[in-house]
Formats: structure tokens, sequence, C-alpha cells
């Protein structure tokens, strides 16, 4: 990951995306420092897919918002930090205000990241405090080597609530998708 030196805002970023220079590459922000994003792997790839598939099913039944995979997600009240999840449903409550292109200046209810090898669990966790301290309700934290979720909800003070949830296990929408349950083992089916 290639890091920027000077600290930037979301008008910056905004502006920076839009030189021709910058136009394929994909880019996310904490607390002003740019992180540039590579590309997946597979793995990643599938689980994005498959995870997104299950949640636009059940939000579009219910008629309940909308499912992104790596859009831009900002706080009003931050406006140097920017982060992509690899899934994310917002409800039609927070849409409502927001423009019909571009970054959301509203956090996901629901954000999804997808470990990478190159990720430390850590960064997860980093990135899993900054949605909810911003507003998301939960954030699911999906590693691929351990064929497991981690649930991370807000805890008091800076600590977060984190919950392992096995391949043998329900993953719940919880208060962002009530109803919503996916048994862990279909996001990793058996390898042919």
């Amino acid at each position: 990951m290639a890091t920027q030196e000077r600290l930037l805002d979301i008008d910056a970023i905004t502006e920076l995306m839009r030189q021709p220079e910058y136009a394929d590459k994909r880019f996310y922000m904490i607390d002003g420092e740019i992180i540039e994003m590579s590309p997946v792997q597979r793995v990643h790839s599938r689980l994005a897919m498959r995870l997104g598939t299950y949640l636009t099913l059940f939000v579009e039944e219910h008629d309940l918002g909308e499912v992104h995979t790596e859009l831009g997600f900002y706080s009003a009240h931050n406006r140097r930090t920017l982060l992509a999840p690899d899934v994310a449903f917002v409800s039609h409550a927070r849409l409502s205000q927001q423009p019909e292109d571009g970054f959301l200046s509203v956090m996901p209810d629901l954000a999804v990241e997808i470990a990478s090898p190159n990720d430390s669990l850590a960064q997860l966790r980093r990135k899993a405090r900054i949605y909810l301290d911003n507003g998301s309700l939960v954030v699911w934290i999906v590693l691929p080597t351990e064929k497991g979720v981690d649930v991370c909800r807000s805890a008091n003070g800076a600590r977060l609530n984190i919950e392992f949830v096995g391949q043998d296990s329900t993953l719940s929408g919880e208060d962002a998708l009530p109803g919503f349950e996916l048994e862990v083992s279909r996001l990793f089916p058996a390898q042919k």
C-alpha cells in the first residue's frame, strides 16, 4: 500500500480522483492520510459477491434500502476519514438526505470488511471502531482463513464487543437488518 504525506479531506480526495492519473485508482482515508487500495484476490472477491448477493436479495425483498460494494462513506462530522467497506447495507432512512451519486456522508447501517492476506486484524478492527463511532450499527469482519466472521459492536469506552461466529453458526442482521440470517457455512462452501 502506498501512502501520501499530505493530509487530505473529502473535498481534496474528490478532486484528486477527478485527475486522469488517479481515475482508475481506489483509495480510502483515515485521519487525512490517504491509502491506495490494491486489487483484491479471488477468495476476497468471491466472498464479497456471495455476501452481497444474500444481502441484496433480503434487502430488495423487504424494500429496506441499498447494498453496495466499495462505496465511499464518511461522517459529516469527520471529513478527513473516508472508508470503503467491501460490502455495506444502507437503510432508506440514512439515504433520504444523500445525493444520488458520489460518496455518502453517513456511515452504513452494516459495514463488512473482508480480511485480505495483507490486512492485519488490528487494521480491520480500527476500521470497525471508526464505523461504529460514526453511526454504523454493526460491523462484520469476514476471516477467510478461520472460515468465520468477527461481529463487532460498540462497547463502553473505546473498546469493541467482538463475537466470533464460526462456520457452524448463523450471522444475524441484528438492529441493522432485523430478520436477516445467514448460515456462515454458505459463505464458505466445500471446495470441489
